[in-house]
């Protein structure tokens, strides 16, 4: 295949004639920033149509997405985007609309933003949300200032934050930025919290919990509401991190598990595009006790009218430009819509459903992390296969060369060789057998081509990286005075 850049490509005198319409007035000669600076200043590859075609037609062909293959990553639930989503974010009424319109020429728009508030509330059980946050991170962010606001403004004197050893990476971070000391509690044999410490380590200090539930072992924390009581009994709060609502929608919410603040990932729970690239959302709710802390506006309700209402009493202020992304909420609302309570519930129990039947179909080649029932995502610990001489990463780029996406690996920290695989309520049985049949086979190479296994992968443009190298001694080009360097 052609791996040459497009600007390796360029050829003197060879343009594109058509261009869509910019909607902007044209820039007069004279300016700076007139067509002549842009083509003779700047090193912009002149190319036919044709070339730009041809050159991002086979780049999108080396593409790996849901949509194209299997995608058992887990923690991060790489979940199928329903296309139904993309039409209906689309529509001219929703592209179309600029958020520094008047309020009674977005209606439309405010009510969706409404209503999808009001099914979260349902949902999480919590009593109000913010949709501004872009991404579960800025989406933790905007919780914990809500915490540190609160205790500051209650006069408490609290400092530390409990953070579990399987959590996400970001829970610490957050914490920190907002200028919390993190105190890490440990995880019993069975991969839950474990209560006899963290009774030891809550006192008058502790501002919060952070825990997600399911954790990110799989694994239920089925001691959530006596967790909820020791936190509470010394005025703290509890944060849900709602990476892992996937399998509980519809069967329990938050709010019942004594949570106070919860972020959602969009594009986790509610089939948007992945992450701050999709662009994501974030979205946060809370209970009553910080439902005056909310970021500005919100939307709300008078007189059959929707507005946008600044008037929150102590609110952190805003955490991101306008009223979050508004073409993702429509996507996620689409979803919400569709489902409905029964289809959200089926989710639930189907993402459930997979993920257990691989790790009973698996647990025969590949040793459970931990011995309980997972729920929407199984650990595997792969220290029997790096004693055969296949690491977790070998046997995740062997994958490759099915056209399966390597699982999470090394994920949670605490599982040695960690394969974390969550296989979403998707995937059908015969998906899933073809996953199955194939780690199977891989786990069957170690002893017959090992040499095979730590090569691959071996049918990729790409072959094996030598990741520490690359990250110590990288080899980059740029552009500069028209050539490439």
């Amino acid at each position: 295949m052609d791996r040459k850049t497009i600007f390796d490509k360029t050829a003197d005198l060879r343009r594109s004639d058509y261009f869509s319409s910019p909607g902007v007035p044209l820039i007069s000669p004279g300016d700076v920033l007139s067509p002549q600076f842009l083509r003779d200043d700047l090193f912009l590859p002149s190319l036919g149509e044709l070339d730009v075609v041809r050159h991002y037609s086979n780049l999108a062909k080396l593409n790996f997405s849901v949509d194209t293959n299997f995608y058992p990553l887990g923690s991060c639930t790489m979940k199928y985007n329903p296309k139904i989503n993309e039409s209906m974010s689309s529509l001219e009424g929703f592209t179309s609309i600029h958020p520094y319109q008047r309020e009674d020429m977005t209606q439309g728009a405010l009510e969706l933003l409404y209503d999808l508030e009001q099914k979260l509330c349902e949902i999480t059980g919590m009593k109000r949300f913010t949709l501004q946050p872009s991404s579960g991170a800025q989406g933790e962010l905007a919780g914990m200032l809500m915490i540190r606001k609160f205790h500051e403004l209650m006069g408490n004197k609290k400092n530390k934050v409990i953070i579990p050893d399987s959590a996400h990476g970001t829970n610490p971070a957050t914490a920190s930025m907002c200028g919390y000391d993190t105190l890490v509690i440990d995880s019993n044999s069975q991969g839950l919290i474990d209560i006899e410490k963290l009774r030891s380590m809550v006192d008058d200090k502790v501002a919060a919990i952070m825990l997600t539930n399911p954790n990110t072992l799989g694994l239920f924390e089925e001691n959530i509401l006596e967790i909820s009581n020791i936190i509470h009994n010394k005025g703290g709060l509890l944060y849900y991190d709602g990476a892992n609502l996937n399998p509980l929608l519809g069967i329990v919410k938050p709010a019942s598990m004594g949570f106070d603040v919860v972020h959602l990932n969009f594009h986790k729970t509610f089939s948007t595009p992945h992450g701050c690239g999709g662009p994501g959302a974030g979205v946060v709710g809370v209970g009553d006790i910080l439902k005056d802390f909310l970021p500005v506006p919100l939307v709300n309700k008078k007189n059959d009218k929707f507005y946008l209402d600044y008037e929150i009493k102590n609110s952190i202020g805003k955490v991101r430009t306008f009223y979050g992304n508004f073409n993702v909420l429509v996507k996620a609302y689409t979803y919400i819509l569709r489902l409905g309570r029964d289809g959200l519930l089926r989710v639930a129990q189907n993402s459930v459903l997979n993920s257990r039947y691989l790790k009973e179909k698996l647990k025969k080649y590949y040793e459970l992390a931990y011995i309980k029932d997972c729920m929407h995502e199984v650990v595997f610990t792969c220290e029997k296969q790096k004693e055969r001489g296949a690491s977790a990463l070998d046997i995740s780029k062997r994958l490759i060369d099915f056209n399966i996406h390597p699982p999470t690996m090394y994920f949670p920290l605490i599982v040695k060789e960690a394969l974390m695989i969550e296989p979403t309520e998707t995937e059908s049985k015969e998906t899933l057998d073809n996953f199955i049949q194939i780690m199977i086979e891989i786990n069957k190479e170690i002893d017959v081509s090992l040499e095979k296994l730590k090569n691959s992968p071996l049918t990729t443009i790409l072959k094996r990286v030598d990741e520490v190298n690359v990250a110590r001694n990288p080899k980059v080009r740029w552009i500069k005075d028209k050539k490439s360097i």
